[in-house]
């Protein structure tokens, strides 16, 4: 994991870009599939959003399998939404899954402690109830802040499935692993994320020129989103790839049916 020059990050986002044209249909369907699967899942009380969270190394799984498959120039199928799904991965990938989840009540935690009561009682009123909301500026510092820090948070733990799934590592080491590769690679990926970012504005700003606030242009916009998020998750395994090593030569991940 040597330092890289910043200006890796702008060819991360080049080899994500090759790997998405390749297969954006089959990349598209994944995606859709596991946004299908958490919102099923997210609709159980209280358990559902602690399955959600717990399967979140297992559902990126199928993603970055399906990034290796194609770099490798062969077919993806639906079968890989199961990777992430199959002994022995699952049991390391759920144990993960415990980390983000605690991770994720931590930083859950931080702003229920900061934030006014009064905002935290205007939100727990059913939408269709809510009038005129009054946030102070305090609050939404605080819940921006608390958006951001979860996000930074799962940005550092993005290698951390590949490394448990491909490398057999242990959860705790994985995440280590993460951490690390992250901070030693930080240039080219502060020039990713911004490349990546100013990429969606710019095609969002051009799709709202042409389409406006039409029907049309906000599913354009939705359908935009979407497409960038997966243009991320490839060139975060064009990432992983260069600083961890190509996993196609690593031997095959021995799988119980």
């Amino acid at each position: 994991m040597s330092r890289l020059p910043a200006i890796t990050g702008w060819y991360w986002i080049k080899q994500g870009f090759a790997l998405f044209r390749k297969q954006p249909a089959i990349l598209t369907m994944l995606l859709f599939a596991i946004l299908l699967m958490s919102l099923t899942l997210a609709t159980i009380p209280v358990l559902g959003q602690i399955l959600t969270m717990v399967l979140l190394p297992s559902f990126g799984m199928a993603i970055m399998q399906a990034c290796n498959l194609i770099g490798q120039d062969q077919s993806v199928t639906p079968g890989v939404l199961l990777t992430g799904f199959r002994q022995p991965a699952l049991t390391r990938l759920c144990k993960l899954g415990l980390i983000y989840l605690l991770i994720s009540i931590v930083l859950g935690l931080i702003p229920a402690f900061m934030i006014s009561p009064d905002f935290i009682k205007q939100m727990s009123v059913p939408l269709a109830e809510r009038g005129a909301i009054k946030i102070s500026p305090a609050d939404m510092q605080v819940v921006l802040l608390a958006g951001l820090l979860q996000g930074l948070a799962l940005l550092l733990m993005c290698f951390a499935p590949a490394l448990a799934y491909w490398q057999h590592m242990k959860p705790g080491k994985a995440t280590f692993y993460s951490v690390f590769g992250l901070f030693g690679a930080i240039r080219p990926f502060v020039l990713m994320l911004m490349a990546w970012v100013a990429m969606f504005f710019g095609a969002s700003l051009l799709v709202g020129m042409v389409l406006g606030s039409s029907k049309g242009g906000q599913i354009a916009i939705l359908w935009l989103m979407l497409q960038f998020m997966l243009l991320l998750q490839c060139a975060i395994f064009a990432a992983y790839r260069q600083i961890f090593g190509d996993p196609s030569l690593l031997p095959a991940q021995v799988e119980s049916k």
